[in-house]
Protein backbone atom coordinates (compact mmCIF):
# COMPACT_ATOMS: atom_id res chain seq x y z
CA UNK A 1 0.00 0.00 0.00
CA UNK A 2 1.25 4.00 -0.35
CA UNK A 3 1.26 5.02 2.75
CA UNK A 4 -0.72 8.32 2.35
CA UNK A 5 -3.40 7.76 4.73
CA UNK A 6 -2.74 11.69 6.01
CA UNK A 7 -3.53 13.13 3.03
CA UNK A 8 -6.54 11.68 2.54
CA UNK A 9 -7.34 12.37 6.53
CA UNK A 10 -7.10 15.64 5.98
CA UNK A 11 -9.49 15.97 4.02
CA UNK A 12 -11.91 13.46 5.47
CA UNK A 13 -11.58 15.11 8.92
CA UNK A 14 -13.83 18.25 7.14
CA UNK A 15 -16.20 16.12 5.45
CA UNK A 16 -16.84 14.00 8.12
CA UNK A 17 -17.91 16.73 10.67
CA UNK A 18 -19.74 18.29 8.30
CA UNK A 19 -21.99 15.84 6.82
CA UNK A 20 -21.27 12.72 9.24
CA UNK A 21 -23.43 11.90 12.05
CA UNK A 22 -21.60 10.54 15.58
CA UNK A 23 -21.72 6.79 15.42
CA UNK A 24 -23.87 4.71 17.62
CA UNK A 25 -22.08 3.91 20.77
CA UNK A 26 -20.91 -0.03 20.40
CA UNK A 27 -19.15 -2.55 22.82
CA UNK A 28 -16.41 -2.09 19.84
CA UNK A 29 -13.26 0.21 21.67
CA UNK A 30 -13.04 4.21 20.34
CA UNK A 31 -10.80 4.07 17.83
CA UNK A 32 -8.10 6.46 20.14
CA UNK A 33 -7.96 3.39 22.36
CA UNK A 34 -7.48 0.96 19.94
CA UNK A 35 -3.73 -0.41 19.32
CA UNK A 36 -2.18 0.61 15.70
CA UNK A 37 -2.28 -2.56 14.25
CA UNK A 38 -5.99 -2.68 15.02
CA UNK A 39 -6.65 0.89 13.27
CA UNK A 40 -5.22 -0.73 10.37
CA UNK A 41 -6.80 -3.44 9.71
CA UNK A 42 -9.90 -2.08 10.19
CA UNK A 43 -8.93 1.01 7.70
CA UNK A 44 -7.76 -2.55 5.47
CA UNK A 45 -11.21 -3.99 5.76
CA UNK A 46 -13.12 -0.85 5.17
CA UNK A 47 -11.22 0.07 2.06
CA UNK A 48 -11.66 -3.76 0.81
CA UNK A 49 -15.25 -3.68 0.96
CA UNK A 50 -15.00 -0.32 -0.71
CA UNK A 51 -13.03 -1.28 -3.61
CA UNK A 52 -15.33 -4.19 -3.97
CA UNK A 53 -18.74 -2.27 -3.87
CA UNK A 54 -16.83 0.03 -6.70
CA UNK A 55 -16.15 -2.68 -8.93
CA UNK A 56 -19.53 -3.86 -8.60
CA UNK A 57 -20.86 -0.45 -9.55
CA UNK A 58 -18.35 -0.56 -12.28
CA UNK A 59 -19.60 -3.99 -13.39
CA UNK A 60 -23.29 -2.90 -13.59
CA UNK A 61 -22.57 0.65 -15.26
CA UNK A 62 -20.84 -1.53 -17.99
CA UNK A 63 -23.63 -3.95 -18.27
CA UNK A 64 -26.27 -0.99 -18.46
CA UNK A 65 -24.06 1.14 -21.13
CA UNK A 66 -23.98 -2.57 -23.40
CA UNK A 67 -28.04 -2.26 -22.36
CA UNK A 68 -28.48 1.21 -23.62
CA UNK A 69 -26.55 0.42 -26.80
CA UNK A 70 -29.06 -3.08 -27.30
CA UNK A 71 -32.11 -0.92 -26.62
CA UNK A 72 -30.91 1.68 -29.51
CA UNK A 73 -30.41 -1.27 -31.53
CA UNK A 74 -33.90 -2.58 -31.32
CA UNK A 75 -35.36 0.24 -31.56
CA UNK A 76 -33.54 0.85 -35.42
CA UNK A 77 -34.60 -2.37 -36.23
CA UNK A 78 -38.65 -1.80 -35.25
CA UNK A 79 -38.72 1.15 -37.20
CA UNK A 80 -37.11 -0.58 -40.35
CA UNK A 81 -39.30 -3.35 -39.64
CA UNK A 82 -42.98 -1.03 -38.88
CA UNK A 83 -41.85 0.75 -42.70
CA UNK A 84 -41.37 -3.14 -44.30
CA UNK A 85 -44.42 -4.01 -42.98
CA UNK A 86 -45.99 -0.53 -44.47
CA UNK A 87 -44.52 -1.27 -47.91
CA UNK A 88 -45.51 -4.89 -47.49
CA UNK A 89 -49.05 -3.94 -46.96
CA UNK A 90 -49.33 -1.47 -49.76
CA UNK A 91 -47.97 -4.15 -52.12
CA UNK A 92 -50.73 -6.24 -50.87
CA UNK A 93 -53.55 -3.86 -51.61
CA UNK A 94 -52.58 -2.77 -54.99
CA UNK A 95 -52.58 -6.60 -56.21
CA UNK A 96 -56.13 -6.90 -54.52
CA UNK A 97 -57.35 -3.63 -56.54
CA UNK A 98 -55.41 -5.03 -59.40
CA UNK A 99 -57.40 -8.11 -59.50
CA UNK A 100 -60.41 -7.12 -58.53
CA UNK A 101 -60.19 -4.43 -60.92
CA UNK A 102 -59.13 -7.48 -63.98
CA UNK A 103 -62.10 -10.03 -62.80
CA UNK A 104 -64.96 -10.78 -65.11
CA UNK A 105 -65.79 -13.78 -63.37
CA UNK A 106 -64.59 -16.09 -65.30
CA UNK A 107 -62.27 -18.55 -64.55
CA UNK A 108 -59.04 -19.59 -66.17
CA UNK A 109 -60.56 -22.51 -67.96
CA UNK A 110 -63.59 -21.15 -68.85
CA UNK A 111 -61.66 -18.35 -70.66
CA UNK A 112 -59.53 -20.94 -72.26
CA UNK A 113 -62.21 -23.03 -73.57
CA UNK A 114 -64.08 -19.72 -75.15
CA UNK A 115 -61.23 -18.18 -76.22
CA UNK A 116 -60.89 -17.29 -80.21
CA UNK A 117 -57.21 -17.93 -79.93
CA UNK A 118 -56.56 -20.51 -77.36
CA UNK A 119 -52.50 -19.48 -77.59
CA UNK A 120 -53.43 -16.11 -76.66
CA UNK A 121 -55.61 -17.23 -73.54
CA UNK A 122 -52.52 -19.74 -73.05
CA UNK A 123 -50.25 -16.67 -72.57
CA UNK A 124 -52.77 -15.33 -71.02
CA UNK A 125 -53.32 -17.48 -67.97
CA UNK A 126 -49.78 -17.73 -67.48
CA UNK A 127 -49.42 -13.55 -66.77
CA UNK A 128 -52.70 -14.18 -64.51
CA UNK A 129 -51.24 -17.15 -62.60
CA UNK A 130 -47.88 -14.57 -62.41
CA UNK A 131 -50.00 -12.29 -60.80
CA UNK A 132 -51.10 -15.05 -57.95
CA UNK A 133 -47.99 -16.29 -57.50
CA UNK A 134 -46.58 -12.65 -57.08
CA UNK A 135 -49.91 -11.95 -54.98
CA UNK A 136 -48.58 -15.08 -52.68
CA UNK A 137 -45.38 -13.57 -52.48
CA UNK A 138 -46.96 -10.72 -51.55
CA UNK A 139 -48.87 -12.10 -48.49
CA UNK A 140 -46.04 -14.21 -47.33
CA UNK A 141 -44.02 -11.00 -47.04
CA UNK A 142 -46.96 -9.27 -45.10
CA UNK A 143 -47.37 -12.17 -42.78
CA UNK A 144 -43.50 -12.38 -42.31
CA UNK A 145 -43.06 -8.74 -41.50
CA UNK A 146 -46.17 -8.90 -39.04
CA UNK A 147 -44.11 -11.32 -37.23
CA UNK A 148 -40.72 -9.71 -37.09
CA UNK A 149 -42.54 -6.66 -35.89
CA UNK A 150 -44.18 -8.14 -33.15
CA UNK A 151 -41.07 -10.34 -32.58
CA UNK A 152 -39.10 -6.55 -32.36
CA UNK A 153 -41.77 -5.06 -29.96
CA UNK A 154 -41.54 -7.61 -27.51
CA UNK A 155 -37.87 -7.66 -27.57
CA UNK A 156 -37.73 -3.90 -27.22
CA UNK A 157 -40.04 -3.84 -23.98
CA UNK A 158 -37.75 -7.08 -22.68
CA UNK A 159 -34.81 -5.07 -23.51
CA UNK A 160 -36.17 -1.68 -22.19
CA UNK A 161 -37.36 -3.35 -19.16
CA UNK A 162 -33.30 -4.89 -18.16
CA UNK A 163 -32.19 -0.90 -18.83
CA UNK A 164 -34.17 -0.26 -16.05
CA UNK A 165 -33.69 -2.42 -13.94
CA UNK A 166 -29.82 -2.04 -14.43
CA UNK A 167 -30.65 1.54 -13.98
CA UNK A 168 -32.28 1.11 -10.35
CA UNK A 169 -30.02 -1.61 -9.13
CA UNK A 170 -26.85 0.96 -10.02
CA UNK A 171 -28.28 3.58 -8.06
CA UNK A 172 -28.11 1.18 -5.30
CA UNK A 173 -24.81 -0.10 -5.67
CA UNK A 174 -23.94 4.27 -5.76
CA UNK A 175 -25.41 4.49 -2.54
CA UNK A 176 -24.06 1.64 -1.13
CA UNK A 177 -20.24 3.00 -2.42
CA UNK A 178 -21.05 6.38 -1.05
CA UNK A 179 -21.83 4.66 2.83
CA UNK A 180 -18.67 3.03 2.58
CA UNK A 181 -16.58 5.92 1.75
CA UNK A 182 -18.43 7.49 4.96
CA UNK A 183 -16.93 4.74 6.82
CA UNK A 184 -13.75 5.14 5.96
CA UNK A 185 -13.68 9.04 6.61
CA UNK A 186 -15.50 8.83 9.73
CA UNK A 187 -12.87 6.39 11.15
CA UNK A 188 -9.98 8.73 9.56
CA UNK A 189 -11.28 11.71 11.18
CA UNK A 190 -11.53 10.04 14.31
CA UNK A 191 -8.17 9.36 14.60
CA UNK A 192 -4.99 11.71 16.08
CA UNK A 193 -2.38 13.01 13.62
CA UNK A 194 -0.07 10.36 15.89
CA UNK A 195 -1.96 7.35 15.27
CA UNK A 196 -1.85 7.85 11.76
CA UNK A 197 1.45 8.58 11.05
CA UNK A 198 1.83 5.46 12.97
CA UNK A 199 -0.58 3.45 10.91
CA UNK A 200 1.25 4.77 7.41
CA UNK A 201 4.28 3.22 9.25
CA UNK A 202 3.23 0.01 9.88
CA UNK A 203 1.53 -0.78 6.25
CA UNK A 204 4.57 0.80 4.49
CA UNK A 205 6.59 -2.03 6.33
CA UNK A 206 3.83 -4.76 5.81
CA UNK A 207 4.31 -3.94 1.89
CA UNK A 208 7.82 -4.31 1.89
CA UNK A 209 8.05 -7.07 4.35
CA UNK A 210 5.01 -8.62 1.73
CA UNK A 211 7.65 -7.41 -1.53
CA UNK A 212 10.82 -8.89 0.46
CA UNK A 213 8.92 -12.33 0.51
CA UNK A 214 8.37 -12.53 -2.51
CA UNK A 215 11.71 -11.77 -3.72
CA UNK A 216 13.09 -14.86 -1.28
CA UNK A 217 10.53 -16.86 -3.10
CA UNK A 218 11.67 -16.05 -6.48
CA UNK A 219 8.13 -14.88 -7.55
CA UNK A 220 9.85 -11.44 -8.85
CA UNK A 221 9.63 -11.43 -12.23
CA UNK A 222 13.17 -10.65 -13.79
CA UNK A 223 12.94 -7.77 -16.45
CA UNK A 224 11.71 -8.30 -19.84
CA UNK A 225 11.23 -6.29 -22.62
CA UNK A 226 7.26 -4.98 -23.17
CA UNK A 227 5.11 -5.97 -25.87
CA UNK A 228 4.71 -3.24 -28.55
CA UNK A 229 1.15 -3.23 -27.17
CA UNK A 230 2.35 -3.44 -23.66
CA UNK A 231 5.07 -0.60 -24.21
CA UNK A 232 2.33 1.45 -25.08
CA UNK A 233 -0.46 0.61 -22.39
CA UNK A 234 2.55 1.65 -19.49
CA UNK A 235 3.50 5.06 -21.29
CA UNK A 236 -0.74 5.53 -21.23
CA UNK A 237 -0.46 4.58 -17.54
CA UNK A 238 2.84 6.35 -16.72
CA UNK A 239 0.89 9.89 -18.28
CA UNK A 240 -1.54 9.69 -15.47
CA UNK A 241 0.78 9.77 -12.38
CA UNK A 242 -0.75 12.51 -9.86
CA UNK A 243 -4.08 12.30 -11.17
CA UNK A 244 -6.67 11.45 -8.32
CA UNK A 245 -8.35 7.73 -7.47
CA UNK A 246 -12.36 8.44 -8.16
CA UNK A 247 -14.44 5.48 -7.83
CA UNK A 248 -16.31 4.51 -10.88
CA UNK A 249 -13.72 6.81 -13.00
CA UNK A 250 -12.12 5.63 -16.18
CA UNK A 251 -10.27 8.81 -17.29
CA UNK A 252 -9.03 11.32 -18.37
CA UNK A 253 -8.89 13.65 -15.30
CA UNK A 254 -8.98 10.60 -12.81
CA UNK A 255 -9.30 7.24 -12.69
CA UNK A 256 -10.10 3.87 -10.21
CA UNK A 257 -8.04 0.73 -10.32
CA UNK A 258 -9.75 -1.16 -13.55
CA UNK A 259 -10.58 2.23 -14.94
CA UNK A 260 -7.06 3.19 -15.29
CA UNK A 261 -5.80 -0.30 -16.56
CA UNK A 262 -8.34 -1.10 -19.08
CA UNK A 263 -8.03 2.83 -20.47
CA UNK A 264 -4.66 2.26 -20.86
CA UNK A 265 -5.19 -0.81 -22.85
CA UNK A 266 -7.70 0.95 -24.73
CA UNK A 267 -5.14 3.47 -25.73
CA UNK A 268 -2.67 0.89 -26.83
CA UNK A 269 -5.30 -0.82 -29.22
CA UNK A 270 -6.35 -3.66 -27.22
CA UNK A 271 -9.37 -3.53 -25.20
CA UNK A 272 -10.47 -5.42 -22.39
CA UNK A 273 -12.96 -5.97 -19.97
CA UNK A 274 -14.00 -2.78 -17.74
CA UNK A 275 -13.61 -4.82 -14.15
CA UNK A 276 -10.99 -6.22 -12.42
CA UNK A 277 -12.87 -9.25 -11.80
CA UNK A 278 -13.34 -9.75 -15.44
CA UNK A 279 -9.70 -8.80 -16.33
CA UNK A 280 -9.03 -12.16 -13.86
CA UNK A 281 -11.35 -14.58 -15.42
CA UNK A 282 -11.32 -13.22 -19.07
CA UNK A 283 -7.35 -12.50 -19.89
CA UNK A 284 -4.62 -15.14 -19.39
CA UNK A 285 -2.98 -15.53 -16.77
CA UNK A 286 0.63 -15.74 -16.25
CA UNK A 287 2.99 -16.52 -13.25
CA UNK A 288 4.46 -13.50 -11.42
CA UNK A 289 7.73 -14.38 -11.98
CA UNK A 290 7.33 -14.06 -15.85
CA UNK A 291 5.94 -10.78 -15.97
CA UNK A 292 6.24 -8.12 -18.81
CA UNK A 293 5.55 -4.33 -18.52
CA UNK A 294 2.10 -3.79 -19.37
CA UNK A 295 0.49 -7.21 -17.85
CA UNK A 296 -1.68 -6.45 -15.21
CA UNK A 297 -1.13 -7.86 -11.29
CA UNK A 298 -4.88 -8.92 -9.64
CA UNK A 299 -5.07 -8.84 -5.65
CA UNK A 300 -7.34 -9.99 -3.04
CA UNK A 301 -8.96 -13.43 -3.26
CA UNK A 302 -12.00 -11.62 -4.67
CA UNK A 303 -10.07 -9.89 -7.18
CA UNK A 304 -11.29 -6.53 -6.20
CA UNK A 305 -8.02 -4.54 -7.38
CA UNK A 306 -5.96 -4.25 -10.10
CA UNK A 307 -2.54 -2.48 -11.28
CA UNK A 308 -0.04 -2.29 -14.00
CA UNK A 309 3.47 -3.95 -13.87
CA UNK A 310 6.00 -1.68 -15.08
CA UNK A 311 9.30 -3.51 -14.72
CA UNK A 312 11.90 -3.18 -11.23
CA UNK A 313 9.26 -4.86 -9.45
CA UNK A 314 7.00 -1.82 -9.17
CA UNK A 315 3.43 -0.99 -10.17
CA UNK A 316 1.21 1.71 -11.54
CA UNK A 317 -2.04 1.98 -9.67
CA UNK A 318 -4.84 4.29 -8.29
CA UNK A 319 -4.80 3.16 -5.03
CA UNK A 320 -7.76 3.82 -3.09
CA UNK A 321 -9.68 7.13 -2.41
CA UNK A 322 -8.50 9.88 -1.08
CA UNK A 323 -4.79 8.68 -3.09
CA UNK A 324 -3.36 9.42 -6.52
CA UNK A 325 -2.16 7.41 -9.61
CA UNK A 326 1.34 6.09 -8.20
CA UNK A 327 4.35 3.74 -8.39
CA UNK A 328 4.10 1.16 -5.50
CA UNK A 329 6.03 -2.37 -5.12
CA UNK A 330 4.26 -5.29 -6.23
CA UNK A 331 3.29 -6.31 -3.25
CA UNK A 332 1.61 -3.28 -2.25
CA UNK A 333 -1.82 -5.38 -1.37
CA UNK A 334 -2.34 -9.35 -1.27
CA UNK A 335 -1.83 -10.45 -4.61
CA UNK A 336 -4.05 -13.06 -6.48
CA UNK A 337 -1.96 -13.66 -9.71
CA UNK A 338 -1.42 -11.94 -12.71
CA UNK A 339 -2.84 -11.57 -16.24
CA UNK A 340 -1.74 -10.84 -20.02
CA UNK A 341 -4.12 -8.55 -21.93
CA UNK A 342 -2.50 -8.90 -25.47
CA UNK A 343 -2.46 -12.64 -25.18
CA UNK A 344 -6.33 -13.13 -24.76
CA UNK A 345 -7.84 -16.24 -23.64
CA UNK A 346 -11.56 -15.04 -24.59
Amino acid sequence: MSGTLLRLACTATVAAQAVLAPAPATATPEPRQQSVAALLTSLQQLYRQTEQATETYDATAEKLRRQRAEVSRLDGELTRARLDLQDSRADAGRLARQQYQSSDGLGPYVRLLLARDPQHALDEGHVIGEVARERARAVSRLTAAEKRKDALARAARKALDTQLALADQQRKQRDDVRARLGDVEHLLASLTPAQLTAIAGLEQQGASEAQQKLGTAGALPEDRPASPQGDRAVHYAMAQLGKPYQWGAQGPSAYDCSGLTSEAWAHAGTPIPRTSQEQWHRLRRVPLRDLRPGDLVVYFPEATHVAMYVGGGNVVQAPRPGEKVEVSPLASYPVLGAVRPDDRVA
